[in-house]
């Protein structure tokens, strides 16, 4: 029975782990599309959003089942309770990823961001990408605490978001008040996107210690 159990857990993680791979994808093709003007890629990317949110659905259908029949405790109910909360931040990655896409989308034929601001974006996409794949590293690797890493991480993503929203509220931006408010919202998604995988990496220390990671 344990080792059928454990084997459920295992399982489970390999959702995950398969979720951060597509949040991942999602949010380095959107960033491609974004700064490509590539309509059909990002089409792509905001079409495919529809296999993370049933991704989630399967994840928390073997979560609830784990916890229905099996009646888990201590360190194995947190891992669940892990696995459900990590599940539903990891789909809204892909949201966020692909509320870039759909950025990219509604500004075409035109680019979205400016060629002043090439640079930060590409970067935001980068870590932000690279943040989703170290997600599901530390994912496939249980009882290894990531939260001090990706938290670190995170400050980067910050300070690029708090570079962006200089540049775009300074007195010299030439490119108006509405370019202005859709990159302040742009650059928010890669902040959000980030935050989230900062907060299942807190949730899966917690799994793994008992404490919640300060």
């Amino acid at each position: 029975m344990r080792e059928t159990f454990h084997g459920e857990l295992t399982r489970l993680r390999e959702q995950l782990v398969a979720m951060c791979a597509l949040a991942a994808q999602a949010m380095q093709q959107a960033s491609q599309a974004l700064l490509t003007a590539d309509l059909g890629l990002a089409e792509q990317v905001i079409s495919g959003d529809t296999a993370l949110d049933q991704a989630r659905g399967n994840c928390e259908a073997n979560a609830h089942s784990l916890l229905a029949l099996q009646a888990p405790v201590a360190g194995d109910l947190r891992s669940i309770l892990a696995a459900v909360y990590s599940a539903e931040k990891i789909e809204r990655m892909g949201d966020l990823a692909a509320h870039v896409a759909d950025t990219a989308r509604f500004s075409h034929p035109n680019h979205a961001v400016p060629a002043d601001l090439e640079d930060p974006f590409a970067e935001l996409g980068r870590i932000a990408a690279g943040m989703a794949d170290r997600l599901g590293e530390l994912i496939d690797q249980p009882g290894v605490e990531g939260y001090a890493e990706l938290n670190e991480t995170d400050h980067a993503v910050d300070a690029l978001h708090a570079q962006v929203l200089a540049t775009i509220t300074g007195s010299g931006w030439p490119h108006g008040v509405r370019s202005a408010t859709s990159l302040a919202l742009l650059a928010r998604f890669y902040e959000r996107f980030a935050d989230q995988t900062v907060s299942v990496a807190r949730r899966l220390d917690f799994a793994t210690t008992g404490e919640i990671p300060t």
